[in-house]
């Protein structure tokens, strides 16, 4: 169990640079246009205890939306819902405000809101932007809001960062969340990533929210709700997961400026950073270019995936599973091997079939082939079918092995490397999926000359 540490403040004060500040690392989109962060976005992160020579604290950090945005999509009760859930489960708050525009208003009535909330929680007034000790001087106002000595940091330059630490580690009692000395559980651990992925409305937020068991994500039926991919805990029969909900993808020509356009980057990056992909396809809808982009994404990066037919209360009065299934094959070209599950996320069906399936490609993507038995199926395969030869040249292999996983990472040590063409490739791969465990997950085949096989060869054959 970590400590919960929840980002509170109006729109515009840092609270994203701060997060990302935190994290070590990019988790927020950082822009200056209000209400970019809607959602409740977490990550786990380290707190060195630099100055104490003490081992590194862990707590899970929560971003939430600028209280008080007013936009035109109308979004404005739900990001204080979020607001509001967050303070109620938080352990610290840490209070934002801005030492170069000041205390305003709207930074009133946040201090009232976190007084006034019921919540008997800690708050960490933390004064933003005091990026020299000229700043400093100006941040003493922000004692007005009654939360006594603020901390002073720049979540841009990093001034005062180590100090900001020590002020965070002084602020929660972390001894009352030590885990049982007799557990093995490691409440770091995020459990498999999987990727909702899909084009703008195909319905990613609804099915988080249904595996979360909670609204943890704001669903609207306004396209480009989510802008920021949102990491999502949660745990079916024991075992953890984490959901990547992310931005719906358009095409670029459509982008509407920058946010659109990190956005969009940010889903993508989803993909190469997962370790399985929910494809979710809208089946209300014709398979679109989007779509197909998302697919090409996916091989390109060697992403197990399972294609999520979704709303499909709304097209099965008009289709059949099978005739979906071959509509999908010839629109989705080059992942005809993916698992396929129907779903109607907005009904909580199909949900533990889509998770148990993404369970099973995880599970078949790190499986690791003994040498002498893909040397067995190799041979098997080349008596079906070889490469034709060119120039009088019999192709041969003279020995396969596994070299990874993850993809799962084939290398053919051959006479000459040239004679084993890319169509070749896709039909050796495709009989290796026939014989071996990994039968719904890319496999990468690496083709190299017969000078780069490895010394103790016949001892693994």
């Amino acid at each position: 169990m970590l400590p919960k540490i929840v980002i509170i403040g109006r729109p515009n004060v840092g609270k994203s640079s701060l997060m990302n500040l935190l994290a070590n690392r990019r988790v927020s989109i950082v822009e200056p246009t209000a209400g970019v962060t809607r959602d409740r976005i977490s990550t786990v992160i380290e707190l060195p205890q630099v100055y104490r020579n003490k081992k590194t604290q862990h707590a899970e950090l929560i971003d939430t939306g600028g209280y008080g945005l007013t936009d035109n999509m109308d979004l404005t009760p739900q990001i204080e819902r979020q607001i509001a859930k967050g303070l109620g489960e938080a352990d610290l708050v840490l209070f934002i405000v801005d030492a170069q525009s000041g205390i305003t208003t709207l930074d009133q009535t946040v201090a009232r809101l976190i007084r006034t909330s019921g919540a008997n929680t800690p708050v960490l007034l933390v004064v933003n932007k005091v990026d020299s000790q000229h700043h400093e001087a100006q941040a003493y106002e922000a004692m007005q809001l009654g939360f006594g000595e603020p901390a002073m940091v720049s979540a841009i330059t990093g001034h005062n960062k180590h100090d900001f630490y020590e002020r965070i580690l002084d602020s929660i009692d972390f001894d009352q969340f030590k885990q049982d000395a007799d557990s093995d559980d490691d409440p770091t651990d995020t459990g498999p990533l999987i990727a909702l992925v899909g084009k703008r409305n195909a319905g990613k937020s609804t099915m988080v929210n249904a595996l979360a068991g909670e609204q943890r994500v704001i669903v609207s039926e306004i396209p480009g709700t989510t802008r920021d991919s949102v990491d999502v805990r949660f745990e079916i029969d024991g075992k953890t997961f984490t959901a990547i909900d992310t931005a719906g993808v358009r095409k670029t020509k459509s982008l509407d400026g920058d946010i659109e356009y990190y956005s969009m980057h940010r889903s993508l990056r989803s993909v190469r950073r997962a370790d399985v992909c929910l494809l979710l396809i809208d089946s209300s809808l014709r398979i679109s270019q989007v779509d197909k982009k998302l697919v090409n994404e996916i091989l390109e990066h060697h992403r197990p995936t399972v294609i999520v037919v979704n709303k499909w209360d709304l097209a099965k009065k008009t289709s059949n599973q099978d005739d979906y299934v071959e509509y999908l094959d010839k629109q989705l070209q080059g992942l005809s091997f993916a698992p396929i599950v129907f779903t109607t996320a907005s009904e909580g069906k199909g949900m533990r079939e889509a998770i148990g399936m993404a369970m099973n490609l995880y599970e078949q993507a790190r499986h690791r082939v003994p040498t002498s038995e893909l040397n067995n199926v190799v041979q098997a395969v080349l008596s079906q079918g070889s490469p034709r030869s060119k120039l009088g040249k019999q192709p041969k292999i003279y020995y396969a092995t596994q070299v990874d996983v993850d993809p799962p990472t084939i290398a053919l040590f051959v006479n000459v490397p040239d004679l084993f063409d890319s169509n070749y490739i896709r039909f050796f791969i495709n009989r290796l999926r026939e014989e071996l465990a990994y039968s719904e997950v890319p496999i990468k085949v690496l083709v190299r000359g017969r000078q780069g096989i490895p010394d103790d060869a016949e001892e693994k054959l």
